[in-house]
């Protein structure tokens, strides 16, 4: 098993008013990757997909892919393509039971967002996430 010191929050950088299902995300993946790169992806309507196993190593956050998981939801930028906080009520929701989730299978990751790692210029994942969940 995999140590697991961080838990890296995403958003798959589409807009709001575009669909982006899973299905999708992991054709987009499977040829830029070979294979999935996020651990676990939420799609506008609340559901959490697991797109890689959680021992397996991702591809989501260059340098810090051995001990993380990635989370992505669908989303990211309003309808003209700018970054914004898409999430909707169930896409919260649902992220939040399953950072829990995560946070009690590795207790002493830290749970933060895409941009907040070291030389990541984007948005990503145009939320705070490291000040929402700062008290898990």
């Amino acid at each position: 098993m995999r140590r697991i010191n961080m838990i890296v929050v995403h958003c798959s950088a589409t807009r709001s008013n575009r669909p982006y299902p899973v299905t999708q995300l992991i054709k987009d993946h499977a040829k830029r990757f070979g294979f999935t790169g996020y651990h676990y992806y939420i799609t506008r309507d609340g559901t959490t997909y697991q797109t890689r196993h959680e021992n397996l190593v991702g591809a989501h956050a260059r340098g810090y892919n051995q001990h993380s998981l990635g989370v992505c939801y669908e989303g990211g930028l309003d309808e003209q393509g700018n970054p914004h906080d898409t999430r909707t009520p169930m896409q919260k929701r649902a992220l939040l039971r399953l950072l829990r989730r995560l946070k009690k299978a590795h207790p002493g990751a830290r749970i933060l967002g895409h941009h907040d790692l070291p030389n990541v210029h984007k948005d990503c994942p145009c939320f705070d996430a490291k000040t929402e969940y700062q008290d898990w």
